[in-house]
């Protein structure tokens, strides 16, 4: 049980009082501001964003200052403010294939049509400390950034000095499909029928397993709403992927790879862009954009099934998340196949592959307040332990040949 603290209240207000003060930092130094965190910190904003639930960018920076950057801090700000806004209205689903591309790319295919559109990814770069960030004005870095790697992507035959083969080759192949990609290190916003969704050929042919709705095409519960209860069907599993902490879903997908799970997965395609959004307003009866939102979306090949009735073809994974979210949708897709092991009569045998155990300790706000609980006083719980130990030794003393 827990106790009042009594006289605890100047306390209380002298923490929040220095908690202010360690989150302004050196008064001499201007103090960052949210649209510097919104355009500068924009993969951390992404990341807050989807795990809070609530797809307002400006808001998410703000709860980064507000936490000190501490994002479960700030994903628990987000998830707060979010309890508080009206529901006027549903969306339809979202389009993902009239997606305005930043970036796409395939690991299955050569020659994808459309071609591959590298973005602005780290996935070629070395891993190393760049000081010139430390001192140099953002204008003069990026005229001379952009400037020499145009030239550098435009040279296939000339990859930029010290890259690794890997990054030499990727370059080399990006110059080759300039003419498809644009330029790399740019929004390209590639025309999206000139980039249709990578695995739909595949997936025509019967290769690959249609994107059919579950049986009986449910209505998709609303896990803020409706308490989880297990088993859970895909649509609430893909939505607590969605919003759960990345590092738990990555250490999850990571898991399935060494294998505590059969996978054997391909990145069938990765692509992120901006989605419109629609709505059907009730005086119109038909739908109207009202906006769109910055989405990154997975697709994960995985390994071959069939019976008697279905001839052999890949499955897959799913991922969706908001902003630029790579490695998160990635890691989704992955854990979400193997949470489909039920519906190809795959043997369970590990965590990952247990609805209750992968899905319900992903909630980092949820974690982290189980967690931190244990600061709060436990005086009572804990003198009533010390005398039940203190009974038993002296029991086991007593009990003692003399």
């Amino acid at each position: 049980m827990y106790i009042a603290v009594k006289g605890g209240e100047a306390a209380i207000a002298a923490a929040e009082r220095l908690l202010a003060e360690a989150r302004r930092g050196d008064p001499e130094l201007r103090a960052i501001e949210v649209a510097q965190i919104r355009e500068q910190f924009g993969l951390l904003v992404d990341r807050v964003m989807a795990e809070g639930s609530l797809y307002d960018e400006d808001l998410a920076a703000l709860a980064l200052k507000q936490a000190r950057g501490d994002a479960i801090e700030a994903v628990f700000l987000l998830r707060t403010f979010r309890t508080t806004l009206p529901r006027f209205g549903t969306s339809e689903p979202l389009d993902t294939a009239r997606m305005q591309l930043r970036r796409r790319v395939s690991s299955v295919f050569k020659d994808l049509p459309g071609g591959q559109v590298l973005g602005a990814t780290f996935d070629y770069t070395q891993r190393l400390l760049d000081f010139g960030l430390a001192g140099t004005s953002a204008d003069e870095l990026i005229a001379h950034d952009t400037s020499e790697l145009r030239a550098e992507f435009l040279a296939a035959d000339a990859p930029p000095s010290g890259a690794t083969p890997l990054a030499s080759a990727a370059l080399a192949a990006f110059a080759a499909s300039a003419a498809a990609s644009a330029n790399a290190g740019a929004s390209v916003d590639a025309d999206t029928d000139a980039a249709p969704p990578a695995l739909a050929r595949l997936v025509a042919d019967g290769l690959v397993e249609a994107a059919t709705p579950s049986p009986g095409d449910p209505e998709p519960p609303d896990i803020t709403r409706d308490p989880p209860a297990f088993p859970m069907n895909r649509a609430a599993r893909l939505q607590m992927l969605a919003r759960a902490d990345e590092g738990w879903v990555l250490g999850l997908g990571y898991s399935s790879q060494r294998g505590y799970a059969f996978t054997h997965p391909f990145a069938g395609e990765i692509r992120g862009g901006s989605v419109a959004v629609e709505i059907v307003p009730d005086e119109l009866g038909f739908a109207i954009e009202i906006g769109s939102i910055d989405l990154t979306e997975c697709q994960m090949l995985n390994q071959f099934v069939g019976s008697g009735d279905t001839p052999p073809q890949f499955t897959r994974g799913y991922g969706l998340v908001f902003g630029e979210g790579e490695r998160k949708a990635m890691a989704m897709a992955l854990v979400d196949r193997v949470l489909r092991a039920d519906e190809f009569d795959e043997d369970i045998t590990s965590p990952v592959q247990r609805q209750e155990f992968a899905l319900a300790h992903g909630d980092n706000v949820e974690a982290s307040g189980f967690v931190q609980h244990l600061k709060l006083p436990h005086y009572v719980t804990f003198e009533s332990e010390l005398h039940l130990l203190r009974e038993l030794r002296s029991a086991r003393q007593e009990d003692a040949p003399q």
